[in-house]
This record gives C-alpha cells, sequence and structure tokens, in this order.
C-alpha cells in the first residue's frame, strides 16, 4: 500500500539564529495537519504533501538563508530507520546529513551575499588562462621556491 504522506528534513545551518525548539513551536502555530518532531539539527515535519510544504513554506520565511529542506524516505518511527529495531548505532543516512550539515554556513552567507542577477549579466566574462600563461606561473613560483 502507497501512503500519500511525505516526510521531509527541516535542517538549521550552524550559522542560523533559530533554535530548534523555536522552529517546533513556529510549526505547532501554524495548526496544519503536519506531524512535527524535533531534533538536534531541526525538525521532522510528516503529512500530506499540501500541508508539509504550507509548514516549511512558513518556516522558512524565519530564516530563509539558514533552513535547509530535505526529502525523507521514512516517517518518524518507521522500523525501517528505528535505532531500536536495528541494534542501535547511527540511523542510516547519518553520517550523509552530518557531512552535508557542515557546509550549510557557507552556504548560507552565499545566499546572504548573492548579487543580483542583472548585475551579473552585465560583468565581462573572465579570459581563459592560456596554457602559456599557466606555464609562465609554474616557472615563476618554481624560480620563487628555489630562491626564497
Amino acid at each position: 500500500m502507497v501512503s500519500d504522506e511525505t516526510t521531509k528534513m527541516v535542517v538549521l545551518a550552524e550559522s542560523s539564529p533559530i533554535l530548534p525548539s523555536e522552529l517546533a513551536l513556529r510549526a505547532y502555530e501554524l495548526s496544519t495537519d503536519a506531524v512535527v518532531k524535533e531534533t538536534c539539527y531541526g525538525l521532522i515535519v510528516t503529512g500530506s504533501e499540501k500541508s508539509v510544504d504550507e509548514t516549511i513554506k512558513e518556516l522558512r520565511k524565519l530564516d530563509p538563508s539558514g533552513i535547509f529542506v530535505k526529502d525523507r524516505g521514512f516517517p518518524p518511527g518507521d522500523s525501517r530507520r528505528c535505532r531500536a529495531v536495528r541494534g542501535g548505532g547511527p540511523r542510516p543516512g547519518f553520517h550523509q546529513l552530518e557531512r552535508e550539515s557542515n557546509i550549510l554556513p557557507n552556504i548560507s552567507y552565499g545566499l546572504e551575499n548573492i548579487e543580483e542577477p542583472s548585475d551579473v549579466k552585465g560583468r565581462e566574462k573572465r579570459k581563459k588562462l592560456t596554457i602559456d600563461r599557466f606555464i609562465e606561473i609554474i616557472e615563476e613560483q618554481s624560480k620563487e621556491d628555489v630562491n626564497g
């Protein structure tokens, strides 16, 4: 039987001023049909696609460049992910999420400082570095290393 429910993870960048508990409180205030579970990295939101998307859309308004969303294959408590059923240890995908969350502050910084697309279009493209110039740079660097 295929469920019409969807589950998404709402992940906070370390640089976000919002705490997972604040995010959870805001989600509860929204009173959508989505089920919310607070985690150490943010929230897990489960429900109909419409209610999950509505909840996440409102939550992202709190910190548009610091709140990230990722699809999750299983709802909270699913025996395929549950550590109690599996005998402990990290959940599948935990290490990937941990790795991804390490770069979120950099992505947040980029989102906050991105230039308007109109500014980018007006710029001249950089000329590509020629092979001859690349060889010159290497030779100059080699001479500095030997003499330095």
